[in-house]
């Protein structure tokens, strides 16, 4: 079992940015495929960044791209997402979410949530104009 909890959440400006963070409490984490997904209320949820084991594949939607980069930090356990140039559409809760062990996710896109296991509570982020 993989227990994830996103922080960073908040407040923004329109031009702004925020950088969240999930912490996973597998010692495997570094290994596992881990993407970041959104939902705002009345839309579907959309997964909009994913990051492979070793970094070896990395993939974002189209509607951050360019703006949103994900990375793995210096502890295995912890995954970013740094958002920049946030705009108000740009808001939603934001989630964590991360594969099985051993399971293969090769950045397909539009992200399928079925790709990942496990999931955090959440976090929000709300940009104001």
């Amino acid at each position: 079992q993989v227990q994830l909890v996103e922080s960073g959440g908040g407040s923004a400006q329109a031009g702004g940015s925020l950088r969240l963070s999930c912490v996973a409490s597998a010692a495997d984490f570094s290994r596992r495929s881990v993407a970041w997904f959104r939902q705002a209320p009345g839309k579907d949820r959309e997964g909009i960044a994913g990051i492979s084991p070793a970094n070896s594949y990395i993939a974002y939607a189209e509607s951050v791209k360019g703006r949103f980069l994900i990375s793995r930090g210096n502890t295995k356990n912890t995954v970013y997402l740094q958002m920049n140039s946030l705009k108000p559409e740009d808001s939603a809760m934001y989630y964590c979410a991360a594969a099985a062990s051993g399971y293969i996710w090769r950045a397909t896109t539009p992200f399928r949530a079925a790709d990942f296991a496990y999931w955090g509570p959440g976090t929000q982020v709300t940009v104001s104009s």
